[in-house]
């Protein structure tokens, strides 16, 4: 028997299965499909992100080909998650049933997810959950314009009657253009049982999660099909996919950008990642590309053609343009970060300036310091990384060598071209070059003296 009427619906623990198995040979890649990237991460990293809105008591990702890296990955994206794996791709049903042992004890219901599915929405799962309230199988629909390969929904009124696979339907159940997205919500006992009784005897031979509806109402219990936009299911099985997905992905998030008051000339230039953040008032010139884990504080100007990933950038910041921002940067209120400047792991402090041709790696950079074009932190002897300290009020000379470990108190100066390996005091002016010898009509006699071997030498 099936669940009763007060074992249902929303206030119920939620468990969700990642099915993450597949080969994805349509991908020809020696990746799991899993792993390829959409908006900068995995693609499992948008089901886990969509999972994550539904706060499951339980998180559970079906493995198959390539899991250790795949569950290298899930480690993580979500340490929470538990794993199993599924040794033989035997259909949608089978990867469903390995995650059993595993929610053996679990009172609650379950929601069936694919790691190839990645635009899938929190308001859709919620929807899924409340439709719980009122039936025992609740299976995600939709209205396809070209329902070609899609398994397709039999339903009486709102009573899901059947699901029948494309390649097992009729000419008559091939007309109907309601479709399966896969996706499933219900009972977890309930599932696992039916589950349990599903057999393969069907055009390829798999056992399918699909069965289940008719599986249900063969004991008297309902199901039901809700429906969401098509584009919400879209599947990744091909790289084609893969970038149509992209340019899909892309253009909504351009349009949520725009929506909050961000400011982009050319929006098809700019290049988000899933988790990026801009604040209203933001300014994004073209070409810049966000990886993951950026936000941007209101009324930061991002100048053209910039990389940034990992970052924060303030309020009143200014970076680039063709300036790279890597993981562990921070820069503060109204900060400048100019041309072919780099930064990685340093704290950029408010108001302070690095205008040109530089590299600030694992540093801190005080109030209003002013570093000159050409400056380097040699943060790294070959073995480990050492921090460069920089105070309030600093001005560093062009072409400066900063030998990490060093410190330069507030309102110190080096002169240009120096090399400095000792600390510099507050108010001190740090001088680390050779003295400039002139050698009189040296250059003549030296260019002629070449010219003449290499005359020579063609003779």
């Amino acid at each position: 028997m099936g669940v009763g009427i007060s074992d249902r619906g929303e206030g119920r623990p939620i468990a969700v299965v990642v099915l993450a198995a597949g080969q994805g040979s349509r991908m020809n890649s020696d990746l799991p499909k899993p792993l390829h990237k959409l908006g900068g991460v995995p693609l499992i990293a948008h089901a886990l992100h969509a999972a994550g809105g539904l706060s499951p008591a339980r998180i559970v990702v079906v493995t198959g080909h390539g899991a250790e890296a795949v569950e290298k990955t899930v480690a993580d994206l979500a340490p929470w998650a538990e794993c199993v794996r599924q040794t033989e791709q035997l259909g949608t049903g089978h990867a469903v049933l390995q995650a059993a042992p595993i929610l053996a004890d679990f009172a609650g219901d379950v929601i069936v997810l694919y790691a190839d599915t990645p635009f899938i929405t929190e308001q859709t799962l919620a929807a899924m959950q409340a439709a719980r309230a009122r039936h025992d199988i609740v299976v995600l629909g939709f209205e396809a314009a070209d329902p070609g390969r899609y398994g397709r929904l039999i339903l009486d009124g709102d009573r899901l009657l059947r699901i029948v696979e494309a390649k097992d339907a009729t000419a008559a159940e091939r007309a109907v253009t309601l479709c399966n997205s896969g996706l499933m919500a219900g009972d977890a006992a309930t599932m696992l049982r039916l589950l349990a009784t599903v057999g393969n005897q069907n055009a390829a031979g798999e056992y399918y999660l699909t069965d289940l509806p008719a599986l249900a109402m063969a004991e008297g219990l309902s199901a039901t099909a809700i429906l969401c936009p098509e584009g919400e299911t879209l599947g990744i099985n091909s790289r084609a996919e893969l970038a149509q997905a992209e340019i899909a992905f892309q253009t909504a998030r351009r349009a949520e950008m725009q929506a909050a008051g961000v400011t982009m000339q050319a929006p098809d230039s700019v290049i988000f990642a899933q988790d990026t953040w801009v604040g209203r008032d933001a300014e994004i010139e073209p070409h810049v590309v966000f990886g993951p884990g950026v936000t941007i504080e209101s009324g930061a100007r991002i100048r053209a053609f910039s990389h940034l990933e990992g970052c924060h950038v303030s309020a009143g910041a200014v970076i680039g343009p063709y300036a790279r921002l890597r993981p562990g940067a921070e820069i503060g209120n109204d900060a400048r970060i100019g041309n072919f400047v780099e930064v990685k792991e340093a704290q950029i402090a408010e108001g302070a300036k690095v205008n040109h041709l530089s590299y600030i790696g694992d540093a801190d950079i005080g109030e209003r310091s002013n570093i000159g074009a050409g400056t380097i932190t040699c943060n790294y002897d070959g073995v480990m990384k050492h921090r460069t300290t920089i105070g309030r009020d600093v001005f560093v000379g062009s072409n400066t060598m900063l030998v990490a470990p060093v410190s330069l108190g507030d309102r110190a100066m080096t002169a240009s071209g120096s090399v400095i390996t000792e600390d510099v005091a507050p108010g001190a002016l740090a001088l680390a070059r050779a003295k400039q010898v002139n050698k009189p009509g040296l250059a003549i006699r030296l260019m002629e003296r070449l010219r003449a071997i290499k005359a020579g030498r063609k003779g």
